[in-house]
């Protein structure tokens, strides 16, 4: 009761309410020895009630017309999702419907139907290894036993960050050579598949675009980047045969993932509102192609309520 008081002074209803936006990626099925930190099933059903019990959730693109017009209700928030993982579908879409919530979710269609993004070929190579040791002189990390979880997860927390800013081509044979050292069956079920996207869409929830190959736009010239978001669009509308009107940046991180050319791209290609991951809130007259996200990562209810609260009094 405390929090949703206290919510409701700092984002009140009509021109000066704010807007919260949380940001989720995956909802595991069970809890991951490798990531223990990541949400799962459990967890997210708790985070849920939660949320339900604080907030006024949207759809987002809704949110977004009423920010506009300064017309949202106390205490609004919309959830979203990135990247496109099959456990959105499996996982996430029941739980949200048990409470009576909507999310967006954001596609990087490149990985649709079977596909997997670099990190998770990186991640499930680890896990899966059929080696004892891997050789990673060539990062500067030495040799690294793969025997124990503690073993794999320490190779991933040095491994992932060291290839991550990789350029593009020198990234994917990083993660190639890594693949192959390990000798792992990788799985092909990680993404969404267009049947399943369409059976998240027809069961209410939003879908927006996120680019065809989840790259750095700043590493990108301007032809190539235009084209990862309009592609992704147009692949999205064929899809579900409707129009998106929603785009995230990947990464999002304004300034270092994204530049001020892809906010205007992303206005000229036809978007209604782009979203980043720049923690706060937006507020009537914000920049609609720079909203703002956010989600805590406090165990406790009141830690993670308070947390909210104190991102909702920020304003973007």
């Amino acid at each position: 009761m405390l929090i949703r008081t206290v919510l409701s002074a700092v984002s009140p209803a009509g021109r000066r309410a704010r807007l919260s936006i949380l940001i989720f990626h995956r909802v595991l099925t069970e809890p991951d020895p490798l990531f223990p930190g990541e949400v799962d099933r459990q967890r997210f059903d708790e985070l849920m009630r939660w949320v339900a019990g604080w907030f006024n959730v949207l759809p987002l693109d809704e949110a977004v017309g009423r920010l506009e017009r300064g017309e949202l209700p106390a205490r609004a928030a919309a959830i979203t999702f990135d990247d496109g993982y099959a456990d959105n579908w499996l996982n996430a879409v029941p739980i949200l419907q048990q409470h009576g919530l909507h999310a967006t979710f954001f596609i990087a269609t490149g990985f649709l139907d079977g596909g997997r993004m670099w990190n998770d070929t990186l991640i499930e190579s680890v896990r899966h290894a059929a080696v004892q040791q891997i050789d990673l002189s060539w990062l500067g990390l030495g040799l690294r036993p793969l025997v124990s979880v503690a073993d794999k997860r320490a190779v991933l927390e040095a491994s992932i960050p060291a290839i991550k800013h990789m350029p593009a081509t020198q990234r994917a044979e990083s993660v190639a050579y890594v693949a192959e050292a390990c000798k792992a069956a990788l799985p092909d079920d990680l993404m969404l598949t267009s049947a399943q996207l369409r059976e998240l869409r027809a069961a209410g929830m939003g879908v927006g675009a996120h680019t065809v190959s989840h790259p750095i736009l700043a590493r990108l010239d301007a032809s190539s980047a235009c084209r990862e978001m309009a592609e992704s669009r147009d692949i999205l509308q064929g899809l579900l045969n409707e129009r998106i009107g929603l785009f995230a940046y990947p990464n999002g991180k304004p300034g270092q993932d994204y530049l001020p050319e892809h906010v205007e791209m992303a206005r000229s290609i036809g978007f209604d509102a782009a979203v980043s991951t720049h923690w706060g809130t937006s507020s009537m007259g914000a920049d609609m192609f720079q909203l703002r996200r956010f989600t805590p990562w406090d165990q406790r209810r009141s830690r993670f309520g308070m947390r909210l609260v104190r991102n909702a009094a920020s304003r973007g």
